[in-house]
């Protein structure tokens, strides 16, 4: 069965389904800029060389690091370029992350996006994490209002559940949702089903499976043998097969294994091959 090379967002912009993550063009502990800024650029210029037009950041990559370094790198971006940034997480060191969702903290945090990126509207800006002390109808209503006046294009969630997107949903139309998920962290798969129900993008954070399926021996990386292929080509691919509204953002900070995700869109299973995988995972 051939699989879609590309998705829709918000119904209106066509991008590429398999896109590519800069959480890891920062310091250790996503904290502090790279051991090598240019080097760091040189990644996302390769990106957009091969291709790739779907490119995913947050404030909180540093913070302040990932998204001018996507400005400086990228702008002004070649035609058709989506990055995607999201804001509600504040950080207090190396691996240190505290929701913030009061409405002005939000509405500033935009407004330095829209800086640090280099541009007048924000192409799909979302919820980091629902802040658990502000009604999330309270944190969405300045970016309702960001967005009709014209500063942010499409909103998307991160790391929430179905009643919550359908809250949320109530304040602004959600395009996109960003759970933890691979092939052995099934999560969050209700909330697959419905943004496939509901045609919302699907962002897999830690594409990539972990654990004993892929160690060496392990399914997937027999697999991934028998085709010649790389276990984190596999588990990408596996992901792009799995919906059509999945959009996997592996990240690197490597030209080289940038260059392997990418070719993780020509792998290509049987039908049984796929079901193999799905029982192993299971």
């Amino acid at each position: 069965m051939a699989v879609a090379k590309t998705f829709m967002l918000g119904g209106e912009q066509e991008i590429q389904r398999l896109g590519y993550g800069a959480m890891r063009l920062t310091g250790k502990g996503v904290w502090g800029p790279p051991p090598d800024e240019e080097s760091a650029k040189a990644v996302l210029r390769r990106a957009v060389d091969l291709g790739i037009d779907f490119i995913d950041t947050a404030d909180s990559y540093g913070p302040a690091v990932s998204e001018p370094m996507i400005g400086d790198a990228l702008a002004p971006y070649t035609q058709g370029t989506l990055v995607a940034t999201k804001g509600g997480l504040t950080r207090q060191g190396p691996d240190k992350w505290l929701p913030v969702g009061r409405p002005e903290y939000l509405n500033q945090q935009v407004e330095m996006s829209l800086r640090f990126l280099k541009k007048e509207r924000l192409d799909l800006w979302q919820l980091h994490r629902i802040d658990p002390k502000v009604p999330v109808a309270e944190s969405l209503g300045p970016i309702a209002r960001l967005q009709r006046g014209g500063k942010i294009r499409f909103v998307g969630l991160s790391e929430v559940t179905v009643d919550q997107i359908k809250e949320a949903g109530k304040t602004v139309k959600i395009a996109s949702v960003q759970n933890e998920y691979n092939l052995g962290n099934r999560k969050s798969e209700a909330v697959l089903e419905y943004c496939e129900a509901e045609g919302i993008a699907f962002i897999p954070w830690f594409p990539v499976a972990a654990g004993k399926l892929a160690q060496p021996g392990g399914k997937l990386d027999e697999m991934a043998k028998k085709h010649g292929a790389t276990v984190s080509q596999l588990s990408l691919a596996w992901l792009l097969h799995r919906s059509p509204v999945m959009l996997p953002i592996p990240g690197t900070s490597s030209i080289e294994h940038l260059e392997e995700n990418v070719k993780a869109a020509d792998v290509a299973l049987s039908d049984g091959e796929w079901t193999e995988l799905e029982a192993a995972a299971k």
